[in-house]
């Protein structure tokens, strides 16, 4: 088990959950009032696997995903999973999508489709209880659409209307209600979040090393007929797990805000002043009407285009403050996920303890006869004659 100095996360944590860093005024839509108990009783869903061999070379994996909200169980497939997750992205650009577990085509084993179950099964679960996605016809379409053509339903539902931008009444008023300093509380919500990820990282990759180390010893003491629980350590990885992959959705919609709109704004900008200079440049050497007015025509485009991208980068500043307060929100999980572990060690040497205590009274009297203690044999003479 870690030592006490090795488990820095709840400090953090609690770093983490000052309310100063979020401030904003009382009534403003960017205020999230979910509770960390109403996201985890939106849904609890299950992916389990169902091995099903097609064509005489190939053997494809596929899940069944049952959902306790809309009380279904689909069949899918990781490619239907892919196919969600871009519907997700396309819909939701400034919102925090979960990552999907890599795909494997050959030399999967058995470890790696149990690894990928376990990850699939945490990707969907974050989505199902997002306070958006969860509300959204593509998340009920994958968790209850029984058809064979699941990915053009998908595709389907999520092409015919456009991103959040497009659809959100407050999206071309996000300014007015983000606070003055948001971009400063952006910079430290940001590193703040990267080195909680840090932290639990470390976390998570000890924990994974003490459950290694937990079957081991189970196995191992199956020689005694002793059986030791091992599902605890597991289960404090799986949670672990759940929270890193949270984590790193944040941490990739940050680089999704920064390398997408906000670039792209940029080079709108540069491309606008470019184009003031020609037409500097054309007033001045006295060029034709027409491609004046041709010229006019493209920088009145590229001004419109512009304030599209101020909104856009507004609103995703505005879900980013939607996305860091859920974080905040989910911040509470790691005091049970500690507590958790602390138990879980704490059962586990108390039963490794017992198992030793049981075993102590049956050594006095392992070779002991019914009368008295048995005589140790005799070293034969060095001459090697026996005695007569």
């Amino acid at each position: 088990m870690p030592t006490p100095q090795a488990i820095k996360p709840p400090a953090i944590v609690q770093q983490a959950a000052a309310p100063s860093r979020m401030q904003v005024p009382q009534g403003n839509p960017l205020l999230l009032s979910h509770t960390l108990q109403e996201l985890l009783a939106r849904d609890t869903v299950q992916v389990e696997l169902i091995p099903q061999k097609k064509g005489l070379f190939l053997k494809h994996v596929e899940y069944e995903v049952s959902s306790q909200r809309f009380k279904s169980s689909v069949y899918r497939r990781y490619n239907d999973f892919v196919v969600f997750q871009e519907m997700l992205l396309h819909k939701f650009p400034y919102r925090m999508v979960p990552a999907l577990p890599p795909k494997r085509m050959l030399g999967a084993d058995r470890e790696f489709i149990e690894a990928r179950r376990r990850a699939l099964k945490r990707f969907v679960n974050l989505v199902a209880r997002h306070p958006l996605f969860s509300e959204d016809v593509v998340l009920k379409l994958f968790l209850s659409f029984s058809g064979s053509d699941v990915q053009n339903k998908l595709k389907e539902s999520a092409q015919c209307v456009g991103d959040e931008f497009m659809n959100c009444k407050l999206a071309t008023r996000a300014k007015d209600f983000l606070p003055a300093d948001i971009q400063a509380q952006f910079a430290i919500s940001r590193e703040l979040i990267r080195n909680i990820y840090n932290s639990f990282h470390k976390l998570r990759d000890r924990a994974e090393r003490i459950a290694s180390r937990a079957i081991d010893n189970a196995a191992d003491l199956l020689i005694f007929g002793k059986e030791l629980g091992k599902q605890e350590e597991n289960d404090v990885v799986e949670k672990l797990n759940l929270f890193l992959d949270l984590l790193q959705s944040y941490k990739d919609l940050c680089e999704r805000h920064e390398k997408g709109v906000l670039h792209k704004h940029q080079r709108a900008l540069h491309k606008y002043s470019l184009m003031k200079r020609q037409m500097m440049s054309a007033a001045a050497q006295n060029r034709e009407p027409e491609s004046v007015e041709q010229l006019e025509s493209r920088i009145v485009e590229q001004e419109n285009a512009i304030q599209t991208m101020e909104l856009r980068n507004y609103f995703s500043l505005y879900c980013l403050h939607q996305e860091t307060q859920l974080i905040h929100v989910y911040l509470p999980l790691t005091s049970h996920i500690l507590r958790a572990f602390v138990n879980s060690q704490i059962q586990g040497h108390k039963e490794m303890s017992k198992v030793w205590n049981d075993l102590r009274p049956k050594l006095s009297c392992l070779f002991a006869g019914p009368h008295s203690a048995l005589t140790p044999p005799c070293s034969p003479p060095e001459d090697g004659l026996c005695p007569h």
